[in-house]
């Protein structure tokens, strides 16, 4: 899956919504007050009708008390738990509001609380995440390849260049930000310390 506007990445959103709010018992209206996405969005989105931005996503996986990697899920639901995956297999989106692509690199259903995410930002790109803590705690730390970002965690501000890793901890609102003149290239490791 190497177009990053392939129509499945919404069904596969879509699938992993529906499935992980059934699974909490969660009505729509319930996972709209706990994640402030309205109702009707989420509807949409359930239903692969919506192209949900990075924002929304985020917050309605904070509303799931999930990563937003988890979003992504399996290409099916019957696809076994394989511990590899193909590059081509991939599914890779890419946020309609900033045009980042972000690539699930991990091995879908496979029974771990890492993930790893691969991202392209464009120059002068940025993503604003609003949600706070969460129940279940989260872990991520964001590798540079090339080029440069800057994130701000809280009231903390770090400009993170080629080779440069920082962890975090995603308990406050966090923002990316590409201030160069060209793409960066980062991966994103993300651990679910609920398991652990």
């Amino acid at each position: 899956m190497d177009n990053p506007t392939d129509a499945g990445i919404n069904e596969r959103i879509a699938r992993c919504v529906r499935d992980l709010r059934a699974t909490r018992g969660l009505t729509l209206d319930a996972l709209a007050t706990r994640s402030g996405v309205s109702r009707s969005m989420i509807s949409m989105i359930e239903r692969g009708a919506a192209s949900p931005t990075a924002v929304v996503l985020e917050k309605l996986a904070a509303g799931l008390s999930v990563s937003m990697a988890s979003l992504f899920g399996a290409s099916s639901e019957s696809a076994p738990a394989e511990p590899l995956v193909r590059r081509v297999q991939q599914a890779q989106w890419r946020d309609p509001q900033s045009g980042y692509t972000r690539r699930s690199v991990s091995p879908p259903n496979w029974p771990s609380p890492i993930q790893l995410v691969e991202v392209d930002f464009p120059a002068g790109a940025r993503v604003a995440y609003e949600t706070g803590s969460r129940e279940n705690v989260i872990h991520q730390q964001v590798w540079v390849m090339k080029g440069r970002i800057d994130v701000e965690l809280g009231n903390e501000r770090h400009s993170l260049h080629a080779g440069d890793c920082l962890a975090m901890r995603l308990d406050q609102p966090l923002i990316f930000s590409n201030p160069g003149s060209e793409a960066a290239h980062y991966v994103v490791a993300i651990c679910d310390a609920s398991g652990l």
